[in-house]
């Protein structure tokens, strides 16, 4: 998801509303809005310019305090003249915007990275082109984005990952966003993008893995993360294929799956640790993690699973959720389980394995108790 992706989304959203330009945008309500159709074109440009200004600025703590003003604006065309230019600075903000730099979003971790704000700015144009043409009266197909840029999904694998997918991506999203129903599924009511998750530590970055770069990794691409040599490893591409199986089974909860490791001192990745899933009913959750060779002996792992012990144990402190992390490791791998010792898990047991998920007695398990 990158500066092409929004400018397909722009230009799409530009031939639907070009074609209702001599109509009265204003007193019309826009779809299940509350603006009329005047102010939901105003918000799509502000929020293009908005997006563009976080990734340009890269405040931490809030927006950045500006705002478009749209009052020299003669008529509709001039509209989509200010959409179609802070389309264009969104998209070369996310050209030229490095891929570690991440800036203030509300939700839901307080940050969001270049790939999450063009999501974003492409969620916004498709969503509020649909809600403008359904209160000037085109039919519903007026405003479907062209199934062959992929659009949809794109934003639904970034922004819902918590959403399973169904077999129209763009009446999942309508859906999603609470404009529309789906058979089999609650109407909704309330929602919010969900940016992945980011976990700082001494010299590694935890970066969350969405469902699309899972699912380019488990079929032996990079996930959009630049590799050392050697790199991704077998076990970070099946982790990742667990983490698609579980967004496309709907029960993906992305703050409990996985996470790249990137070295803050060059950007690349260097392996990936992560949940095997949520909390069980005990608050218990197991974590596994792994290394590209080049990358061992380094501290790095060390590192990483300190830092999501503290994000965990931050967690610990709201009622219902984890309570301890656990972890397994084969016997003759003393580099593993001197990570886990130096993170401060306890060993609980010597004889780990059932057969199943791993050889008889050929384990030891870990765990760290984060709260009674």
């Amino acid at each position: 998801m990158g500066g092409e992706q929004v400018q397909e989304a722009v230009e799409h959203g530009l031939t639907v509303l070009g074609t209702v330009v001599d109509q009265d945008w204003k007193g019309v309500k826009a779809g299940r809005l509350e603006w009329d159709c005047r102010e939901t074109a105003d918000h799509i440009a502000s929020d293009l310019i908005a997006y563009a200004g976080q990734l340009a600025g890269r405040p931490t703590a809030r927006y950045v305090p500006f705002e478009i003003d749209m009052a020299e604006c003669e008529n509709n065309a001039d509209v989509l003249e200010v959409i179609r230019t802070t389309g264009a600075l969104l998209t070369a903000a996310v050209h030229t915007t490095p891929r570690s730099v991440r800036a203030f979003h509300p939700y839901p971790f307080r940050a969001a990275d270049r790939e999450g704000f063009a999501a974003m700015g492409v969620a916004e144009v498709l969503l509020h082109t649909h809600d403008i043409a359904e209160g000037l009266g085109l039919p519903a197909s007026a405003a479907v984005p062209p199934a062959g840029l992929g659009l949809c999904e794109s934003v639904l694998a970034r922004l819902f990952p918590h959403v399973r997918p169904g077999d129209d991506p763009w009446t999942t999203l309508l859906w999603a966003t609470g404009r529309g129903e789906l058979p089999g599924r609650a109407p909704v009511t309330e929602w919010r993008w969900s940016n992945p998750l980011h976990i700082d530590a001494e010299n590694v970055v935890l970066q969350g893995v969405h469902p699309a770069a899972a699912a380019d990794l488990a079929e032996g691409g990079t996930g959009g993360f630049e590799w050392i040599a050697g790199g991704p490893v077998e076990g970070t591409r099946v982790g990742a294929g667990m983490v698609f199986q579980a967004y496309e089974a709907g029960v993906h909860r992305p703050e409990w799956g996985m996470f790249v490791l990137v070295r803050k001192e060059d950007g690349f990745a260097v392996g990936a640790l992560g949940y095997h899933g949520a909390p069980d009913e005990e608050g218990r959750v197991e974590i596994g993690y792994d290394l590209v060779e080049g990358a061992r002996g380094r501290g790095h792992m060390t590192d990483a699973v300190r830092a999501l012990a503290g994000w965990a144990r931050e967690r610990s402190r709201e009622p219902g959720d984890v309570r301890s992390l656990f972890a397994v490791v084969d016997k003759v791998n003393t580099p593993s389980q001197n990570v886990l010792s130096r993170a401060g898990f306890d060993k609980v047991s010597d004889d780990w394995g059932d057969g199943e998920h791993g050889a008889d007695g050929e384990q030891f398990a870990y765990e760290l108790r984060l709260r009674a």
